[in-house]
């Protein structure tokens, strides 16, 4: 039977022609159909010891859900997947499957994983177009208020959690939009604003009361939260504060960090100038610096955007990129050409103070460092220049230090991040958690997940039986 079922080859996921989608902002992936859905998913081998399930950071029932589809019951589906993750949509889109659920499916030893973000998609999408509207059951109400501060993927999950156990649960998002960097960073091709939106929608539903254009740390201290009546404060509000890599020529116009230039595009609409009035610049050579998700996210919107040409400039080789091997993939097919082995050493302007070309070092790679990745060396007498007219600054990011200077009494990384327990996410403020990228750094929107899903199970257990 197992053989029968290794068989079955793996779904092939429908996609926009690259031609025509490298122009437009519509999503890529254009989604399994049922009878496709229902293949795939007898696919699955139902492991006593599913460890699918060890590779995903919120413990999603993969089998159980997978095991719903299999048996055409689409709605019970995306009821199982709400047991265990709030964002079921957001996650089919944009985890790195591949080396999380899919990376320990027992099938990829010898073949094809089964294509759990592809079903998980594909659950949670036909649930919001054709499902009866209900949502999670929440628990009896304990009587107990908790603030979420951010409402990216950390703090909704947070609060998804502690809504089911009957907490109030208010979320302070600063922009005037929920969903964090769903909604600012990530573009519409990756991930529809609709579905966002949606996925909110069901925690309001739920009970949640989201204030936007609330900056927690300038508009409201922690402290005056919990004298507002909040027993208990989560931190889920990411590390937006822009990277740049301080070099000669970095301040002429037209060069821009990777958030401002997503966030511009994404959350204010630029692409779709002049219906939104966001000033957006439009290069015709792009130059990218950087090579994971946030890189490739603002390569493939350069292109969206009119350029000619859309180069990436790493350090490294292929082999050491961050991103995941599916945006690499859809960014090649969308002709953005990587320039690999390479470093930027200085930018150069003309008498208007405008960017016109930056010039490189090539690099060679030499023992591992402490990422345990190869080091790049300069080779010497290398130098070459690039011709461009807009740069984007994809290099990471860190943690704004807008909420931490009014909470002093919060410990703090020499980087500003804040300490959090690995395992509950409490911090050395009483009453207060705190996960995601304000935590660790940039990562993945699973992680972040994760941590929230960690920090609202303490959480409960604080407001149930005390610190």
């Amino acid at each position: 039977m197992a053989d029968k079922k290794i068989k079955v080859p793996r779904a092939k996921m429908p996609e926009q022609d690259p031609d025509l989608r490298r122009r437009n902002f519509d999503e890529v992936p254009l989604g399994l159909t049922p009878e496709m859905a229902v293949l795939e998913a007898s696919r699955c081998l139902q492991c006593k010891k599913p460890s699918c399930v060890e590779g995903c950071p919120v413990s999603v029932k993969i089998p159980e859900f997978i095991k719903l589809i299999a048996a055409k019951d689409f709605s019970g589906a995306t009821k199982k997947l709400w047991e265990t993750n709030a964002l079921p949509a957001v996650c089919g889109r944009v985890c790195p499957q591949e080396i999380q659920c899919e990376g320990k499916c027992i099938l990829g030893k010898k073949g094809d994983p089964v294509a759990i973000g592809y079903l998980e998609k594909f659950a949670a999408d036909w649930e919001r177009k054709n499902g009866s509207g209900e949502v999670p059951v929440v628990a009896t109400k304990t009587g107990k208020k908790i603030a979420v501060i951010g409402s990216g993927p950390s703090g909704l999950t947070v609060a998804g959690d502690l809504l089911l156990k009957g907490h109030e649960v208010t979320i302070f998002e600063a922009f005037h939009k929920p969903g964090g960097v769903l909604v600012y960073g990530i573009p519409e091709f990756r991930l529809p604003k609709e579905i966002v939106a949606s996925e909110v929608a069901t925690l309001e539903k739920m009970g949640a009361d989201i204030q936007c254009n609330t900056v927690v740390g300038a508009s409201v201290t922690i402290d005056e939260l919990f004298e507002e009546g909040y027993n208990a404060v989560y931190i889920g509000v990411g590390a937006g504060l822009p990277r740049f890599m301080n070099l000669a020529g970095e301040n002429l116009i037209g060069i821009y960090s990777a958030n401002e230039y997503l966030t511009r595009t994404n959350l204010m609409k630029g692409y779709l100038f002049p219906e939104y009035d966001t000033p957006i610049a439009r290069g015709k050579n792009v130059v990218v610096l950087g090579a994971g998700n946030v890189a490739m996210d603002s390569a493939r919107t350069a292109m969206r955007l009119g350029a000619a040409s859309v180069k990436v400039v790493y350090r490294r080789s292929r082999d050491e990129m961050p991103a995941r091997v599916e945006e690499l993939h859809h960014a090649e097919q969308e002709g953005i050409d990587f320039v690999l082995l390479t470093n930027p050493t200085q930018f150069f302007g003309n008498e208007k103070g405008r960017l016109t070309g930056m010039e490189c070092l090539k690099m060679e790679l030499g023992e591992p460092d402490a990422s345990g990745r190869r080091r790049p060396i300069p080779i010497e007498g290398s130098e070459f220049k690039i011709d461009c007219d807009l740069v984007v600054v994809s290099v990471g990011s860190n943690a704004n230090p807008l909420l931490t200077n009014s909470t002093p009494d919060i410990a703090l990384t020499q980087w500003g991040n804040i300490i959090g327990d690995s395992v509950t996410g409490k911090t050395s403020k009483k009453g207060v958690w705190a996960g995601g990228d304000i935590v660790t750094g940039m990562a993945t929107v699973i992680l972040a997940m994760g941590a929230g899903r960690a920090a609202a199970t303490s959480m409960h257990d604080y407001l149930t039986m005390g610190w």
